[in-house]
């Protein structure tokens, strides 16, 4: 497990909460924009992925947002619904009908160069009612197992550190993320002004643009971390199991 402080952490990089909504574009979020930048700010967060559902920021708002906050990389992500879960695209021009279907997502991801990060993709399984709602048997598969399903297969990532999951949903994706060879992303999923930035992504350079952006996400030069409010930086990618799931 790498542990160390945002003062010893890697300056160059740009340390990004991977996955945002604001009042700006999602109708169940309380969390303003301006809201957001001054707790980045406050943190040490140099970067944030706004994923409002199903849609992007239109450049008449985008645009004067980020030269009212050039200190802070801003990127217009989306959270597409589909019919495999939700799906975290960058590097989108837009939303475009069809995409609702995960393979049409990515047919128009390739097209256009985007990333798709499968997002929190075990939310509830663990949860031993979840299924039997559905009239499902629980959820038994192990890591390798559940990396064969098809959604795996369709995204160039997993979100392994999602603020809405029990760690041992998180920890699971990890395992998952690992069987399949694919790297994970952090993110808090935050829809207020709490929990910004207590998961987020750590890059190995500085974003200089949305293209960029996009091309360190295509070469995986990320990490998932942990612990940025608290003033410590923990690499996901390394830790050890948590203590609620068995060994």
């Amino acid at each position: 497990m790498l542990l160390f402080t945002s003062a010893e952490a890697n300056v160059a990089g740009t340390i990004v909460d991977m996955h945002l909504h604001t009042t700006r574009g999602a109708s169940d979020s309380m969390l303003d924009p301006e809201d957001l930048i001054e707790e980045a700010n406050r943190i040490g967060l140099t970067g944030v992925n706004i994923t409002e559902h199903d849609r992007m920021w239109e450049s008449w708002d985008l645009k004067p947002f980020r030269k009212a906050h050039p200190e802070t990389f801003i990127s217009n992500g989306m959270e597409v619904s589909t019919d495999m879960g939700h799906v975290i695209a960058v590097g989108l021009r837009g939303y475009e009908g069809g995409i609702r279907r995960l393979e049409r997502l990515r047919e128009v991801a390739d097209e256009q160069g985007a990333y798709l990060i499968v997002a929190h993709p075990f939310r509830h399984f663990f949860d031993p009612v979840h299924f039997k709602r559905q009239g499902k048997p629980a959820f038994t598969l192990t890591p390798e197992e559940a990396a064969k399903l098809p959604v795996f297969q369709l995204v160039d990532a997993v979100e392994v550190l999602n603020g809405c999951n029990t760690p041992r949903e998180n920890y699971f994706a990890l395992q998952v993320a690992k069987a399949l060879g694919k790297p994970g992303t952090g993110g808090s999923d935050a829809h207020s002004n709490q929990g910004i930035g207590y998961f987020s992504t750590e890059f190995d350079e500085t974003v200089e643009s949305p293209e960029h952006f996009v091309q360190l996400l295509h070469r995986g030069a990320f990490r998932p971390v942990r612990g940025l409010p608290q003033g410590e930086l923990e690499n996901f990618w390394d830790a050890p199991p948590p203590e609620e799931v068995p060994a």
